[in-house]
């Protein structure tokens, strides 16, 4: 029998929305893989969607910085929403953005190791910790630089943000458009530019499935490829940004939304970039009676 515990079903469950019975069935034809069950519940039609609402648990803020023609897009994470709304904490979340900047580290290993003033990133963090009395962690950080024109949007106080960087003048058009899509991407949340940044591998692997899913729902083999490539298309329109039909006007999508911009200021969308805050992260949930339970425990080892 396959080897996988409760808490690869309640995963699995989480990824995909399907019931717990079927998740365990899926593990179980799977030998206890999670990607080939996932795809298993995909082609019998249990889990459809592609890609689903990614669930925030943890607390902290998504927190946005322009100086000049750089841009930084950073996740700082803390124990509870007390915290990550005090003075304290979101000071600490604007230094080190500023450090990501001034410094223009490539990886959270360098940022960490990096000096402000006199100590490293890392031991400033820790005497933070000490401060403010809850675990704090730099999960991670986007930076751009730009000769044109970056945008930013950070959703709800931080538990969300959005990153952009235009080749471009600034000027009324390009900004318009720059805060239009910035919107559209916190709510739409592309995984791609475009279709040609999705790789054959990715497409193929989308295809095999989408296909035995089409089988699977009584549809004739003769005819599952034509439908399997409109299938492909909603999948382009779905996840590619430029694609995907724009949330304040369906009737256009957003590679045409720059072409009309693009006839009154030159606009070239380079990269973009956004974080959810707490996406993947496992939320410490604990009841009360039980953590004293434990400690009460411990003081008698």
């Amino acid at each position: 029998m396959a080897e996988f515990t409760a808490k690869d079903v309640m995963a699995l469950r989480e990824q995909t929305g399907a019931g717990m019975m079927d998740c365990k069935r899926a593990l179980v034809d799977a030998d206890g893989d999670m990607t080939k069950a996932a795809e298993l519940l995909r082609e019998r039609g249990i889990a459809k969607a592609a890609k689903r609402a990614s669930k925030i648990a943890a607390e902290g803020v998504v927190y946005a910085l322009v100086e000049g023609n750089t841009g930084v897009l950073l996740e700082v994470n803390c124990e509870s929403d007390f915290v990550a709304k005090g003075e304290k904490f979101l000071s600490l979340v604007n230094a080190i953005a500023k450090q990501i900047a001034a410094t223009k580290s490539a990886t959270l290993e360098e940022l960490l190791a990096s000096d402000l003033e006199g100590r490293t990133v890392e031991t400033f963090v820790q005497e933070q910790v000490a401060v403010i009395g809850e675990k704090i962690s730099v999960r991670r950080f986007k930076l751009y630089e730009s000769a044109g024109l970056i945008e930013t949007y950070i959703h709800m106080g931080g538990t969300m943000g959005v990153m952009l960087n235009f080749a471009c003048e600034a000027n009324e058009v390009t900004k318009e458009l720059a805060h239009n899509i910035a919107l559209h991407v916190a709510f739409a949340k592309p995984t791609y530019m475009s279709a040609a940044d999705v790789s054959e591998e990715t497409i193929a692997k989308e295809k095999e499935i989408l296909k035995k899913e089409v089988i699977n729902e009584g549809k004739p083999e003769a005819i599952a490829e034509k439908i399997v490539l409109g299938k492909v298309k909603k999948f382009y329109e779905e996840n590619c940004l430029m694609d995907q039909k724009f949330v304040k006007d369906d009737k256009v999508s957003i590679a045409q939304l720059i072409a009309e911009a693009n006839k009154k200021s030159p606009v070239t969308l380079k990269e973009f970039c956004f974080f959810v805050r707490g996406e993947g992260l496992e939320k410490k949930n604990e009841d009360l009676s039980e953590e004293v339970a434990k400690q009460v425990e411990a003081m008698k080892k």
